[in-house]
C-alpha cells in the first residue's frame, strides 16, 4: 500500500513539474472558459494534431463566435471554415449541436454530462473534457495522451492488454479535485511529450487500433469530392469522375455515403452541398 501511494505521489509530482516548466499555456482554447469555444476545440482535437488545429480554430471562432452564429450558418460555410482538418462530419455535428443548444437551451451549454453526451458527435470523453475545461468539474476521462501516460507509469511491466476501466480508476484516484482543469492540461502536455520519448505504450491497450493509411483511402476521396463542391455551387458526376480519375464504381459508392451522411444532394446527375 505504501509503495502504491509513493508511486502515485511520484506520478503527480512528475506531471506537475513538467507542466510548470513546459506547459503549453499559449494554446488559444486554454485562454478561455467559454463552453462554446471549449467545445469547438475538443471536437477539432478529435483524431487531429494540435498543430493543425490551432490556425483552423482561430479562423472558425472568428467566423462563428457563438452557438447562435454557427446555428444560422449554411453547411457550405461551415465546411469551408473546417477544410483541412479532415473528418468533415465533425463540422456538421457541431452545427447540429449549435442548433440544439440555441433552440433548446437558449444558447447556453449545460453543466450536465448526461445532457452533453446526447448532443450529435459528442461522446462520453469529449463531454467530460468540456465539463472539465469549461466548468472545472472533477470528471475523469480518457483519451490517447492520458491512456499513454497511465500505461507508461503504472503498467510498464504488464504483458497483458489493459482495459480502459483499469486506467479510469487511476485517473479518478490521482486527479486534482480542486483544479481538474489545470491538471488535465498538464496530463495532455506530458502525454504529448512522452509520445516522442518512448515506444508507444498504447499498444498495450485493449482499445488500441492502428490508424488506417490515409493516402489513397476512401476518406481521402471523400475530402477531395467535398473540396470540388466547395469551389462550385453544383457539379456534374461526369466532372467529378474526370477530376478524380478514379473508377466510377468507387466514386459512386462514396457519393452514396456522402448523401447518407447529409453532406450532399443529387438531382438529375448534378451534385451539390446541402
Amino acid at each position: 500500500m505504501i509503495v502504491i501511494v509513493q508511486k502515485e505521489r511520484q506520478f503527480k509530482n512528475t506531471i506537475w513539474a513538467y507542466y510548470k516548466k513546459h506547459g503549453r499555456h499559449d494554446l488559444p482554447w486554454r485562454k478561455t472558459k467559454d463552453p462554446y469555444k471549449i467545445l469547438v476545440s475538443e471536437v477539432m482535437l478529435q483524431q487531429t494534431q494540435v498543430g493543425r488545429v490551432i490556425s483552423k480554430y482561430n479562423i472558425f471562432i472568428k467566423k462563428f463566435p457563438t452557438f447562435q452564429s454557427l446555428a444560422k450558418a449554411r453547411a457550405r460555410e461551415v465546411l469551408r471554415a473546417w477544410q483541412g482538418l479532415g473528418y468533415n462530419r465533425r463540422a456538421l455535428y457541431l452545427r447540429e449541436t449549435a442548433e440544439i443548444v440555441t433552440k433548446k437551451y437558449n444558447g447556453k451549454l449545460l453543466k450536465d454530462l448526461s445532457k452533453l453526451v446526447e448532443l450529435p458527435g459528442i461522446g462520453t470523453n469529449t463531454a467530460a473534457a468540456v465539463c472539465v475545461y469549461s466548468f472545472n468539474l472533477p470528471i475523469a476521462f480518457i483519451e490517447t495522451n492520458i491512456r499513454r501516460i497511465f500505461i507508461h507509469f503504472f503498467f510498464s511491466k504488464t504483458r497483458r492488454k489493459i482495459d480502459d476501466s483499469e486506467i479510469l480508476k487511476l485517473v479518478e484516484k490521482t486527479m486534482d479535485q480542486k483544479n481538474p482543469r489545470e491538471w488535465f492540461s498538464a496530463l495532455m502536455d506530458y502525454g504529448t511529450y512522452l509520445k516522442g520519448e518512448v515506444e508507444n505504450p498504447n499498444r498495450k491497450s485493449k482499445h488500441y487500433v492502428k490508424q488506417s493509411k490515409f493516402e489513397g483511402s476512401d476518406r481521402q476521396l471523400r475530402g477531395e469530392i467535398l473540396r470540388l463542391l466547395l469551389k462550385n455551387s453544383s457539379i456534374s458526376k461526369r466532372k467529378i469522375f474526370a477530376e478524380l480519375g478514379e473508377k466510377k464504381e468507387r466514386i459512386e459508392k462514396i457519393l452514396k455515403t456522402l448523401i447518407k451522411d447529409g453532406f450532399i444532394l443529387q438531382n438529375k446527375g448534378k451534385i451539390k452541398l446541402v
